[in-house]
């Protein structure tokens, strides 16, 4: 599993001139799953992102959790997160979670997502979507449970 988390100001997404998801303060949370990825992997990676202390205090250090700033979170499904480049021009998703258990697996985390943030906002799975945002710091961070999850 593959998460890239953005701290914002404020971000919303839209689907077809509409917006179906709308925060302030807080995240933005791509999501890509697997074939290899199931709901145990899920919970342990949402749980890190709500742990996170990326949020600064009153001195301007990031030692504050999601939780402490009432953030929200988007969370978007990005299957492209597992774009494999390595032969020719054309991006591969072959390691991309076959549709039925990434959708099933993104649902779990908007669930547990629902539980640990003020706030949760979503994408549509699957749909063509216009993320706009702005990213606060900028602060990306890229998680995989590969690494994570060790």
């Amino acid at each position: 599993m593959k998460f890239v988390l953005q701290r914002v100001l404020n971000a919303q997404v839209n689907i077809d001139g509409k917006t179906v998801g709308k925060i302030g303060k807080g995240y933005v949370l791509l999501v890509g799953v697997s074939n290899d990825d199931n709901k145990e992997i899920a919970d342990k990676m949402i749980e890190k992102v709500a742990r996170l202390r990326i949020f600064e205090d009153e001195n301007g250090k990031t030692n504050l959790n999601s939780e402490q700033v009432a953030g929200e979170i988007l969370v978007i499904s990005q299957f492209t997160l597992y774009a494999d480049c390595k032969k020719g021009n054309r991006p591969s998703f072959i390691d991309a979670g076959a549709p039925q258990m990434a959708n099933e697996i993104y649902e779990h985390i908007v669930k547990r997502s629902e539980e640990l943030f003020a706030k949760t906002q979503t994408g549509e799975f699957g749909a063509d979507m216009k993320v706009s945002l702005t990213n606060d710091g900028p602060f990306t961070i890229v998680l995989d449970s590969k690494e994570i999850l060790k």
